[in-house]
């Protein structure tokens, strides 16, 4: 059995497409063997590996897919905006939470305002 199957994406994507065809055959047949075992009422030593071994192969054929098709990896997004610190005054926060809401809409406070408002 391999004792380290589990890939991190970056090293999968920094793999050839051969050693990876290599690794997916070598993870498929140890899934197999595991799911067997499984099927045969016999303990496993770690029954989580059949989730990680699935995953990784599904990761493998993600990126061949990938390459298939000429795509490119999705770009890091941007970081959030800083924080106003806790020593900083009011009117900073509320600078700050004003950006984050966007414009206030007026909100009616009757069923009946509604309807008045509506009719207009």
């Amino acid at each position: 059995m391999i004792e380290l199957a589990i890939f991190r994406i970056q090293e999968i994507r920094k793999m050839s497409k051969e050693e990876r065809s290599k690794k997916l055959s070598e993870l498929r047949a140890e899934l197999s063997k595991m799911k067997a075992m499984q099927a045969m009422g016999g303990s496993l030593e770690n029954p989580s590996r059949i989730r990680l071994l699935r995953k990784t192969i599904a990761q493998i054929l993600t990126v061949n897919r990938e390459e298939e098709l000429g795509l490119k990896r999705a770009e890091p997004r941007e970081e959030p905006p800083a924080k106003v610190a806790k020593g900083s005054t009011k009117e900073a926060q509320k600078e700050v939470s004003k950006t984050k809401a966007g414009p206030a809409k007026p909100q009616v406070s009757n069923i009946y305002e509604k309807e008045e408002s509506e009719e207009k």
